[in-house]
């Protein structure tokens, strides 16, 4: 069965500073994807962000909300990576939190 990942990753940056930070954080993400196995495509509404990765024959979609003091995201899973859920939560909160830390 399909899962979906929520994940609140906080942080002091203020709404605008998140952003720029996360903007930084998908530019990377596509330019490592680059020539690779794994389309990527995202869409910017005001502080809404929503995404979709296909590699494999896979889809996963998700979406992220830019808030004052966290991020709110939440990715949707196929069946197939459902079993590895918890593993992708734990990195994605991890990988969030440093790129959003304050520095």
């Amino acid at each position: 069965m399909a899962e979906t990942i929520k994940v609140d990753i906080p942080h002091k940056l203020g709404r605008p500073g998140a952003r720029q930070r996360i903007d930084e954080g998908f530019a990377k993400l596509r330019q490592d994807m680059l020539g690779g196995m794994v389309k990527f495509e995202d869409t910017w509404t005001g502080d809404h962000l929503d995404f979709r990765a296909r590699v494999m024959g896979q889809t996963v979609t998700g979406r992220l909300d830019i808030l004052e003091e966290h991020v709110h995201v939440e990715v949707d899973l196929p069946m197939f990576l459902a079993s590895i859920a918890e593993k992708l939560k734990g990195r994605l909160r991890k990988e969030g939190q440093v790129l959003l830390e304050k520095k």
